[in-house]
């Protein structure tokens, strides 16, 4: 049988190994971000980050077992899918002339 301290053990080395890369390539979605070349790349950028920061949320509420903070999560994707339509009808509005 597994014991508790040598379960938790092989989390935290995993959650370590699964940090690595979030942090990579959070680094490399606020350069985007911050020098887009236009604005739809921005906006990738912001998405991106948010889409992994709410699936990086979701995986820490289910190793806490706290799931109040799924809430958090669900809140951020549809703030994320709000700046999407917000963006997409001034890109639409500005292609029209309007």
């Amino acid at each position: 049988m597994v014991e508790v301290m040598d379960l938790e053990w092989w989390v935290i080395t995993y959650l370590t190994a699964l940090m690595i890369p979030y942090v990579i390539s959070f680094f490399l979605y606020t350069i985007r971000m911050f020098k887009g070349p236009t604005l739809p790349d921005r906006v990738i950028a912001v998405d991106a980050l948010g889409y992994d920061l709410a699936a990086f949320l979701t995986i820490l509420t289910i190793l806490l077992k706290s799931p109040i903070m799924i809430v958090c999560s669900v809140v951020l994707i549809l703030w994320i899918y709000s700046l999407d339509i917000y963006v997409a009808k001034y890109l639409e509005s500005k292609e029209l002339g309007g």
